[in-house]
């Protein structure tokens, strides 16, 4: 069974254009290490909740717009070398390919994929 990687962050709403250029990179590499596909959604009905919310888990603020990634592997073993390939790949660092975004209110998790239809 295919394994997934989550990831939510706010991203400064006038840095979209980058966030595109900074993912596009990071999806030759995480496909050059294994992974099957990533998806980055660029959110425009993530309404702020009263108890939880996507825009209150990472911290957004005014100017910035919510978005929601997975990147799809065919196991977790597979994701387990792939990422740790991906995270010592030149290309990933931060003077190569820097976040356009706080990583410090980004969230991310593996996750087993228990249905898929």
């Amino acid at each position: 069974m295919s394994y997934i990687d989550g990831f939510v962050a706010a991203v400064p709403t006038a840095n979209k254009d980058q966030y595109i250029a900074h993912v596009k990179l990071a999806a030759e590499c995480f496909k050059e290490h294994g992974a099957l596909r990533l998806t980055e959604c660029w959110g425009d009905d993530a309404p702020d909740g009263e108890t939880t919310s996507f825009p209150m888990a990472v911290k957004r603020k005014d100017n910035e717009t919510v978005v929601f990634g997975l990147v799809e592997w065919p196991s977790k073993a597979v994701r387990d070398r792939g990422m740790q390939q991906v995270m010592e790949d030149e290309r990933m660092s931060a003077e190569n390919n820097p976040m356009p975004f706080d990583g410090k209110r980004l969230i991310y998790g593996g996750f087993q994929v228990i249905f898929n239809q």
